[in-house]
């Protein structure tokens, strides 16, 4: 997803226009409008002013390069790098005859943000928090867990 489609996202979820959004950061409907739809692309400044409007953690706006899986893979090389970073075979829980290749990291407090984020998304699956609390914790972690 693009920094403008985020941006976007997160304005829709917040329940502004475009008008409020640039008027909390100083800039125009116009410009928050291009910034939306890719003619323009914020500075880290902006995104930083944007993400603080916007109630969001900065990074959850900021386009990461991880979509293709060649940029995936060379972040888990750098990743390799700095950490233990072992490899497991696991079944698909849902079909244990599919196997899946999966990562680990010999990083306790990476261990703790892991397993936070599948607590959350055990309880979006059980039912105990809905999608939107699901996406508000999302973009404000780890501030959400303060």
């Amino acid at each position: 997803m693009a920094i403008g489609e985020r941006i976007k996202r997160i304005r829709n979820f917040r329940k502004l226009t475009q008008a409020q959004l640039g008027e909390a950061v100083g800039l125009s409907d116009v410009r928050i409008r291009q910034y939306e739809i890719g003619n323009r692309t914020p500075k880290e400044d902006m995104i930083q002013e944007l993400a603080k409007a916007l109630n969001c953690n900065y990074r959850f706006i900021y386009e990461p390069s991880l979509y293709a899986a060649e940029d995936v893979m060379y972040a888990l090389f750098e990743l390799d790098e700095h950490y233990n970073m072992p490899l497991y075979e696991v079944a698909n829980p849902e079909d244990p005859t599919e196997k899946h290749i999966a990562v680990g990291f010999d990083y306790s407090l990476l261990d703790d943000f892991l397993n936070t984020w599948k607590k959350k998304k055990e309880d979006l699956a059980s039912g105990k928090i809905t999608k939107e609390e699901y996406f508000e914790w999302k973009i404000n972690w780890p501030r959400a867990e303060d």
